[in-house]
């Protein structure tokens, strides 16, 4: 929804003039920041939504660079951040004073960084203070539990380690995971860039050190978990498989059930074209376009920053093909207006004749003289099937 909802706006896709005055409504957008920052709650990398919003905000509207247009896009970007803010600082309070874990949005932080850094770290020429040193795993026991097993298993470093007196397991974390990104940045860069990539496989499968997507697909046999209390879900005594539906549905799931990589990988191009291409003739598809692309890379990259897990992938399956419809939109207003189907509008002024001053019949038509023997005669009155002059 536009503020300017006039007839001209609607020429907007049409006139390039028009198109610059066009911007989103300061309501809905508020709306969106509201909504991306309750997904903060769910999962911690939704506090990167940010960024995109930002973005989005700051492309939005008419008067570049003038300092009208920076007054004005600062407020909106403060007033969208201030909304966006909201349910992350409620969370955060919440998880203070209800849950008893401090003002934050997760307590896992440490472990998952950890879990990263320490699997992409190379042990032998790591300097780290002595005490940090039985941090750094062995190469077997990273390539055995992985970035997942780094972060979560109860035999990982994280979790076993007891540091010296006078120094807390947080604080020896946080020295040997400022050694590796200080001295081996590549490292993790490169390991982040591998994980990131995996998406786009034309196959789903589970690479050494990922966690098992073994665990989202639906499975032959109930399987059972034990909870941190002890107690078992599932099992023998508990709910069981319905045949043949559970047989259809995994046969459906591990053969060709899911988006393929490569189209997600078209879907992302795609976006990030439209971009680029349809700024200045359709700048609305391209603000679409920049923040259903942005907040695709977001979600995906930033969770690759932890680890990669295919059930991180699932916001793709909603960015990324709105960013894809947003560019094809694009290019069928291109190739529509090429063809001539969509040309320009040009802005056209009638003028009334009065009675008095028109022309009596008499005066429209006037004899002349032809090279043949038969008179003929000559109207002044334009044909109706020519074209005028606006």
């Amino acid at each position: 929804p536009d503020e300017d909802s006039s007839p001209r706006a609607a020429m907007a896709p049409l006139d390039r003039g028009a198109a610059r005055r066009v911007r989103p409504a300061l309501g809905w957008v508020a709306c969106g920041a509201l909504l991306l920052g309750v997904s903060a709650t769910v999962r911690q990398v939704g506090v990167l939504f940010a960024v995109p919003l930002l973005a989005y905000v700051l492309t939005a509207g008419p008067g570049w660079p003038s300092k009208a247009w920076r007054r004005n896009r600062a407020l909106r970007a403060l007033s969208v951040l201030a909304v966006f803010a909201v349910p992350v600082a409620g969370y955060m309070a919440f998880s203070q004073a209800v849950l008893g874990t401090g003002f934050r949005l997760s307590n896992m932080n440490d472990a998952y960084l950890y879990g990263r850094l320490a699997y992409a770290a190379d042990c032998a020429t790591l300097k780290v203070p002595g005490y940090a040193r039985p941090l750094c795993p062995a190469p077997s026991t990273a390539a055995r539990l992985g970035v997942d097993g780094l972060s979560t298993d109860p035999s990982s470093a994280v979790f076993s380690y007891r540091p010296p007196q006078g120094i807390s397991r947080s604080a020896a974390t946080r020295s040997f995971d400022q050694a590796v990104l200080t001295q081996q940045p590549l490292r993790v860069v490169k390991g982040i860039a591998g994980d990131a990539i995996k998406v786009f496989a034309l196959t789903r499968d589970t690479n050494p050190g990922d966690p098992p997507i073994a665990r989202w697909q639906f499975q032959e046999a109930y399987p059972s978990y034990r909870a941190a209390d002890e107690s078992v879900l599932g099992g023998n005594h508990g709910p069981q498989v319905t045949e043949p539906l559970a047989g259809a549905l995994r046969s459906y799931q591990l053969h060709g059930g899911y988006t393929p990589g490569p189209l997600l990988l078209a879907f992302l191009i795609a976006g990030a074209l439209g971009c680029v291409a349809s700024r200045r003739r359709h700048p609305a598809l391209a603000r679409g376009a920049l923040l259903a692309t942005g907040l695709a890379l977001t979600a995906a990259v930033g969770a690759d920053l932890y680890e990669f897990s295919w059930r991180y992938q699932l916001p793709l399956l909603v960015t990324l093909p709105l960013a894809g419809a947003l560019a094809a939109a694009f290019l069928r207003l291109a190739v529509t207006r090429r063809s001539g189907g969509g040309g320009t509008m040009s802005r056209c002024t009638t003028t009334r004749t009065s009675q008095r001053s028109r022309p009596s019949p008499a005066a429209l038509s006037t004899p002349t003289t032809g090279s043949g023997s038969a008179e003929t005669r000559s109207s002044a009155v334009t044909d109706l099937g020519a074209p005028t002059p606006s």
